[in-house]
């Protein structure tokens, strides 16, 4: 959507001509002959930028400019004047102007700055997401691992990056979809482009079509201007699509045209806005079963399964467990200020045996709170919860017992070797066993390749 802008000058003729020459440009441009009424058309029209003169009828353009940032504090308000001083400038800067312009005006010099200030609220418009998104629960999905099934996962991550396609990621709750599109978007092309991630059922629907397509001014009750959606804002980043086969019915046949035709057009608008984002959709349920049932689109199905990634539940990639403890712990040692050296052997096997229907989140949240009850180098089984700590899910394991003793001993193995920086010398002496013997168990466990003959 264009650049709104105001002018907020009591020369009629030099304010209509500097309109005439921004809406060449592209611009949207309003102007009033004074502060009165520019008050009252920055209430309607919540201009980008407001170019103001300071020498206004009535009210003067510093109260003026006040007002503006009163009624929407993400204006920039440049003023304009053709008696500068040293005072007026710094009045204005402190009172929130952006800029400051001396009259004649050099036109070059104007557009110069405004495109200057757009750009400014564009880096600001991806800090706002970044910084919103590092204060959500990111962590709590993590890509630490290096089970064969993660392996899969990350190597299909890696294929699809520098494509364009649709990305569809399947997994049951906290198992790192959203993390996984992260990575697809961080891996692609245009990583410094947006990421936004929308959760389909945490917005009503009729929220949810402005959210994605935007909306023109008056295109409903309540719409007071245009707004851009994320389709639009994303450019040629990255939109995920979160729990998907929550979305209405009429707004996946909306979806699919967007797909289809790479473009789509603002709720009240007549103007086509070409699609240039990537689109990756994720679920927790299974689509099939939603398509079967009526409540999913058969065609937007197909049209979403261009390349699907399935994440595995945390129970069928245990492997990774110790890994993720140590991840976890040295993110939790930053934020809580702590020096936790790790988890002991009892707890490590406890993690094992534990069934994880919260998946990777709920084991993240476990060391959370181990962390915060621990007080001494490891975490220990006081720290971890009943659940875990009851025995009721050992049977999660394994039945067979060599299997299970050869898990444990693998990944308690990989885990001193880690926390040993990977010195094997260092490792044997803190299992109480020969280098030799290392050497033997870590062929054998399938933890180094077996020397060539």
């Amino acid at each position: 959507m264009a650049v709104k802008i105001l002018i907020i000058d009591d020369e009629g003729l030099f304010c209509e001509d500097l309109a005439t020459m921004l809406r060449r440009r592209g611009y949207e441009c309003r102007t009033a002959p004074d502060g009165e009424k520019g008050q009252a058309i920055a209430e309607e029209f919540l201009p980008d930028v407001a170019l103001c003169d300071i020498s206004l009828p009535g009210i003067s353009g510093i109260e003026v400019l006040e007002q503006i940032l009163r009624i929407n504090p993400k204006s920039f308000v440049i003023m304009i004047t053709a008696y500068g001083t040293v005072e007026t400038s710094i009045e204005a800067f402190r009172k929130g102007a952006s800029d400051y312009i001396m009259k004649p005006l050099i036109v070059e010099d104007v557009l110069q700055k405004i495109e200057r200030l757009m750009e400014h609220k564009r880096l600001l418009r991806e800090i706002s997401f970044l910084r919103r998104k590092l204060s959500e629960d990111v962590e709590s999905l993590s890509l630490v691992g290096q089970s064969e099934k993660m392996k899969e996962v990350l190597e299909l991550a890696k294929k699809v990056a520098p494509t364009r396609s649709t990305v569809f990621i399947s997994g049951a709750s906290g198992t790192g979809k959203e993390l996984i599109a992260r990575a697809i978007h961080d891996s692609s092309d245009s990583p410094d482009e947006p990421f936004v991630a929308i959760n389909c059922a945490g917005i009503p629907e009729y929220l949810l079509e402005s959210e994605l397509f935007g909306h023109t001014r008056g295109a409903f009750t309540g719409a007071v201007s245009d707004r851009e959606g994320f389709f639009e804002f994303a450019g040629n980043g990255t939109v995920l699509l979160d729990e998907i086969g929550e979305m209405a019915r009429v707004l996946q046949g909306k979806l699919l045209r967007v797909l289809e035709e790479r473009e789509f057009i603002p709720i009240g608008g007549k103007v086509v806005v070409p699609l240039k984002a990537r689109i990756i959709a994720s679920t927790n349920k299974r689509l099939e079963e939603l398509v079967e049932a009526g409540q999913f689109r058969q065609d937007l199905y197909f049209r979403l399964m261009i390349f699907e990634i399935h994440l595995p539940e945390l129970k069928k990639h245990r492997d990774d467990i110790p890994l993720l403890c140590e991840h976890f712990i040295k993110n939790f040692n930053k934020e809580l200020k702590r020096n936790c050296l790790g988890v002991d052997n009892e707890v490590i096997r406890r993690l094992m045996a534990y069934s994880w229907p919260g998946n990777v989140r709920e084991l993240r949240n476990v060391i959370e709170r181990a962390m915060i009850l621990s007080h001494g180098d490891y975490i220990t089984l006081a720290e971890l919860p009943p659940q875990i700590t009851s025995g009721l899910q050992f049977s999660e394991y394994s039945d067979d017992l060599r299997v299970a003793m050869a898990t444990y001993e693998r990944e308690h193995i990989r885990r001193v070797l880690l926390s040993s920086g990977g010195n094997k010398e260092e490792t044997a002496r803190r299992l109480g066993i020969n280098p030799s013997t290392l050497y033997r168990k870590m062929i054998e466990l399938g933890l180094m390749p077996e020397p060539s003959s």
